[in-house]
């Protein structure tokens, strides 16, 4: 079995969803998402944790163009696969409450761009990348254009065209590496092995970094993020912050800086000093943030500041940290996004400043709302303390400083999570949160799955990281290795 099942699995589903109606819909897309994960478990399963690629698929597919459909999975690709599969049937799961117009194009629309992301997380070849990444962009866009909030259309808009611009980008260093292999063909280890000089390594380097950058995002390129997740219905949000700005932190570390290991040299500073302040920028404006989904798209700004912090000290250590911080942040903040969507279906309302006592009145809600939060803010014991710990020591190795000021993000992020759960869970119930009713049926098996795996990858987070060790170990090793014959 190869990984292409794995990629047009979620297509065919996506089509089959179509022919459903009513509440079949939903329970339909919900079980094929369950059967795509029951796939990733088996490659998982059978899964060899060295540096090699494993379940690899290589047919010729445009050979004018020299483009192979090549895709497989290492230590890097089968996190990704993880978590992708994973999340997908709990952002449906969360979606059971909600009644959408012209369901089945919406469910439709998320196995697509589960599709797209897989593609983007095992291509090994730089035009099959490229369609992926183009292709998940497309159901994104229409899920926020179509069933959105308010100001859907504008604030939709200028996330497409500031995604769709650095796309380009991405495709112009493409081809351009393309055109230098000998055989001008696409394939990745081809990309590695050309020795391109400095200027054309810079190159090379802004055309991805700025296409991954937009879509983490980094500062400044952050401006489309905290309006998109606010305005795009929950579902989307949690696609988008969970899986797809991923898809922007894999490629920094497959694409950009083993293409070009005397660019990011260069520029290495520059890239740690963007990340550094918006992991305090971000932080900052959080502070003074009323809605809570916007505070959580601020919070996750910061949280992805220092894992690109992480990745560009370029350290085993801080490669590591990016990986498993990775599923960590995309399970803390579909579980955090899921608590706001189920207050706002309950108030009416995401203002903190109008609640206050539903801990009271909802005491499973609130111990879930509490174990999420701790999670997302690093306590020992919880998912994302493994990560921040190991990226923040890789950032030390490249800097102290740097590493000084990307801490801050530990201790800001507690102050302004702990300060949202007593303005919203504490104090003294009003007419509003007396009616708020404790969750129960789909919410609560969402909400406890979220909150076990919190615990069990805070506990016990070895069998995440051997899965990534090997293919870390020897890609830092070998793009490393290239920085002692940097040409200058």
């Amino acid at each position: 079995m190869t990984v292409s099942i794995l990629l047009f699995l979620p297509v065919v589903a996506a089509l089959l969803v179509l022919l459903f109606k009513n509440e079949a819909v939903k329970h339909a897309a919900l079980f094929f998402s369950i059967i795509e994960l029951a796939v990733a478990i088996y490659f998982l399963a059978g899964f060899v944790p060295d540096a090699s690629v494993q379940y690899a698929v290589d047919a010729t597919w445009i050979p004018q163009m020299g483009v192979h459909f090549t895709a497989g999975i290492d230590g890097i690709s089968m996190v990704m696969v993880l978590l992708s599969t994973v999340l997908v049937p709990l952002i449906i799961l969360t979606t059971y409450k909600h009644q959408y117009k012209n369901a089945k194009a919406f469910y439709a629309l998320i196995l697509f761009m589960q599709a797209g992301m897989l593609t983007v997380f095992t291509a090994l070849d730089g035009f099959l990348f490229y369609v992926g990444w183009e292709a998940a962009l497309i159901p994104i866009y229409f899920i926020c254009a179509l069933w959105g909030g308010e100001n859907r259309i504008r604030i939709t808009i200028k996330f497409f065209i500031y995604t769709f611009a650095g796309s380009l980008f991405m495709l112009l260093g493409i081809i351009y590496l393309a055109l230098q292999t000998p055989s001008g063909i696409y394939d990745l280890r081809s990309f590695y092995d050309l020795s391109l000089n400095l200027t054309q390594q810079s190159w090379v380097f802004w055309a991805f970094f700025i296409a991954f950058a937009i879509k983490m995002p980094v500062f400044p390129f952050h401006t489309w993020q905290p309006d998109t997740y606010t305005e795009a219905p929950t579902a989307g949000t949690m696609m988008l912050s969970g899986i797809m700005l991923k898809m922007g932190i894999y490629g920094v570390i497959r694409w950009l800086i083993p293409n070009a290991p005397a660019g990011f040299l260069q520029w290495q500073n520059l890239a740690m000093i963007l990340a550094v302040i918006g992991i305090v920028y971000a932080s900052l404006i959080a502070f003074n943030q009323k809605d809570g989904k916007r505070l959580v798209a601020y919070s996750s700004i910061a949280h992805v500041g220092l894992i690109a912090a992480g990745i560009f000290a370029w350290t085993t250590q801080g490669v590591q940290g990016a990986m498993i911080q990775m599923l960590s942040h995309g399970i803390n903040v579909v579980g955090m996004f899921f608590i706001w969507d189920i207050i706002s279906r309950r108030l009416n309302t995401r203002d903190i400043s109008q609640m206050g006592g539903i801990a009271k009145v909802a005491p499973n809600f609130s111990i879930a709302f509490l174990i999420i939060l701790l999670g997302t803010v690093a306590l020992p014991l919880t998912n994302g303390f493994v990560g921040e710990f190991l990226l923040l020591k890789g950032v030390y190795n490249y800097n102290i400083w740097f590493a000084a000021v990307a801490g801050l993000t530990i201790i800001f992020g507690a102050v302004y999570m702990l300060r949202m759960y007593k303005g919203v869970m504490q104090g003294e119930a009003n007419e509003l949160t007396l009616t708020f009713t404790d969750i129960s049926g789909s919410e609560k098996l969402v909400l406890g799955i979220i909150c076990v795996l919190i615990i069990a990858i805070g506990v016990y987070p070895q069998p995440i990281l051997h899965i990534s060790e090997a293919a870390v170990t020897n890609l830092v090793n070998t793009v490393s290795a290239k920085f002692v014959n940097a040409k200058y």
